[in-house]
């Protein structure tokens, strides 16, 4: 599995102006999607996250085998089953929870890194959550090989959140779960979003966005149709 597998030590050394043609190219895609999507009441691509989406190099976050592929706005294979989320979903979602400098966010199923890089680029403080740990420890290798500082991650699933952590101004979840896992609406503080597909791995799943007001109601609305691998439950 190249340097996506156990037992690796280093991350190749990262040329950050190799194929940026290919990630703007991506970036004018995914704007042209959002753009397409307005009528369905989503955002469309905001500067921030299109320069976010610019700066990381995803070839970085891509198994070697895929990496022509990298700046395809398509799913790609990584270990254990897992999964790259589509670049486009990538943006949306992050638009969706309006990440600002120096919030505190959960991300739930870092996978290789790629979503956690994005945030980071926001000026996000990420607290990740991944159950793979040779997907952890390759996550966190090339998280500091790019200079991303402000991202802690721990081996765990997502279900009982990171309490010690929280609140957190918004939480990503990267996996579906049956229903909304109840620690994670806790652990959200007030005014904040919680993102995360909703639905059984063989059938319908829906992108929920939970929000609590600064009173502390919970409201929560299905946005679209998306399929994810399920969030893995070890408790």
């Amino acid at each position: 599995m190249a340097w996506f597998g156990r037992g690796v030590r280093k991350v190749p050394p990262v040329d950050m102006a190799a194929r940026r043609a290919e990630r703007e190219a991506l970036v004018a895609t995914i704007e042209r999607r959002m753009a397409a999507e307005r009528p369905l009441g989503l955002p469309a691509l905001g500067p921030r996250v299109a320069e976010a989406l610019t700066a990381v190099p995803r070839e970085l976050f891509t198994p070697p085998e895929w990496a022509a592929d990298a700046y395809r706005d398509q799913v790609l294979p990584l270990a254990a089953g897992q999964t790259l989320s589509q670049p486009s979903l990538v943006a949306l979602m992050t638009e969706l929870l309006d990440i600002r400098v120096g919030d505190r966010v959960l991300e739930v199923g870092v996978g290789s890194g790629y979503q956690t890089a994005v945030l980071a680029r926001l000026g996000a403080r990420v607290f990740g959550l991944e159950v793979i740990a040779d997907l952890a420890r390759a996550a966190e290798r090339r998280l500091r090989a790019l200079g991303l500082t402000g991202v802690t991650i721990r081996v765990a699933d997502g279900h009982d959140g990171w309490p010690e952590a929280a609140p957190f101004d918004a939480i990503l979840a990267a996996c579906a779960a049956p229903s909304v896992p109840p620690a994670l609406v806790d652990q959200l503080g007030p005014g904040g979003r919680l993102l995360l597909p909703v639905g059984p791995v063989d059938g319908p799943q829906q992108l929920c966005l939970v929000e609590k007001g600064r009173d502390g109601r919970v409201r929560e609305r299905p946005l679209l149709a998306v399929a994810f691998v399920p969030m893995v439950d070890k408790r």
